[in-house]
């Protein structure tokens, strides 16, 4: 935290901009370094507090990239279908109507030349065991995945009977 009280608001924004774009002297541009900006990221690369401030920044980036990976992973697996459902039975959607719907759980969607919409869902359960992986207590997760799978396997043996 010392290190960016000394960095001026130019160092600070070629730092957000080199996390962001891994190009330092497009990052020394962007910050307002205009004359020779190679050699101004060559100089800002190996000034020790720039370093130091583009290394928080990067690990706090891949703190909200986890995070938001998480979510995503918890939106696919316990997330609603009925928008893509009434997808189903809309002849021609308005642009308007697609944009309130939430298709995150749509993996990808076609429709053959017999005019019916095909519509694959992005696998629940492998949304799950990606959660119970990245999970650090994993615990509640695994023991919902295998109540899942446990269920899964009861439909299945029911179908075969």
């Amino acid at each position: 935290m010392d290190f960016i009280k000394k960095l001026t608001g130019r160092q600070e924004e070629f730092c957000r901009g080199f996390v962001c774009t891994g190009d330092p002297a497009f990052s020394a541009k962007r910050a307002g370094y205009e004359k020779n900006s190679a050699a101004a990221a060559e100089k800002l690369m190996t000034n020790p507090e720039v370093l130091a401030e583009i290394s928080r920044l990067t690990k706090e980036r891949e703190k909200v990239f986890a995070s938001l990976a998480s979510l995503g992973y918890q939106r696919l697996a316990f997330g609603n279908i009925s928008d893509a459902v009434s997808l189903l039975y809309l002849e021609n959607p308005s642009a308007e109507q697609l944009e309130k719907m939430d298709l995150f759980m749509i993996s990808e969607i076609k429709k053959p030349k017999d005019g019916m919409i095909e519509i694959k869902f992005f696998d629940r359960l492998k949304a799950l065991e990606k959660l119970e992986n990245t999970s650090s207590s994993g615990d509640g997760v695994k023991d919902l995945f295998d109540a899942i799978g446990q269920g899964a396997k009861a439909v299945s043996d029911i179908e075969q009977s």
